[in-house]
């Protein structure tokens, strides 16, 4: 499993590392090295629950003594005018921008905004391929201490969702579902978090 440690533990719990995969390599590539952005600017998209805060947080705490680094997190929410002037006093002090934009598309009123953020560094956060979400079914059951092992993976994996937020609530609903019944996670229970998850319907297939 290829995984990034964060500097810090976050704040009232959470994940401690980001799962990098099919989805999400590209973007991390980039986000070592934002000497290779074009104004030193680079937006990053994404689905939700995809990890895009997380990696703004790694891009900011993984800055090298003297690198200035900032990151803009749910710049969609920020008026534009804001997020214009952000931008501005980036580039007067030589700061490495990173603004989080969401899911596509982000549709862009002020024109000055828009041009300048259409020059940065597009980064997208795409689904995970069957390998990354063993990886992410994995590394969020064991951030619960929910022991998933291979055999979940295998039985779990194509049938669950190929959504970020998908694969999270799958975990979750284990981890209910075990602690409500007082069982071990096995297959009864993976297959009423699948029901749970998806609805009673056959699990879909891909």
């Amino acid at each position: 499993m290829s995984q990034i440690a964060l500097p810090l533990a976050l704040s009232g719990g959470g994940p401690s590392r980001i799962v990098i995969g099919s989805a999400n390599a590209r973007a991390a590539e980039a986000l070592a090295a934002p000497e290779r952005w074009p104004f030193r600017t680079a937006v990053l998209s994404g689905p939700p629950r995809s990890g895009k805060s997380l990696l703004a947080r790694w891009f900011v705490e993984s800055a090298r003594p003297g690198e200035r680094r900032e990151a803009i997190d749910d710049a969609r929410g920020m008026d534009e005018a804001a997020l214009f002037h952000r931008w501005n006093r980036a580039q007067e002090s030589g700061t490495a921008l990173l603004i989080v934009g969401g899911e596509p598309p982000w549709n862009i009123v002020l024109p000055d905004l828009r041009s300048r953020l259409s020059a940065a560094l597009q980064l997208e956060i795409g689904l995970p391929d069957d390998a990354m979400a063993e990886d992410l079914l994995l590394a969020l059951a064991e951030q619960r201490a929910l022991p998933l092992g291979a055999e979940a993976a295998a039985y779990l994996v194509p049938r669950a969702g190929r959504a970020f937020a998908d694969i999270e609530k799958l975990v979750m609903a284990i981890d209910r579902l075990s602690l409500e019944r007082k069982m071990p996670a096995t297959h009864s229970i993976w297959r009423a978090a699948l029901e749970a998850v998806h609805g009673p319907e056959e699990p879909r297939l891909l």
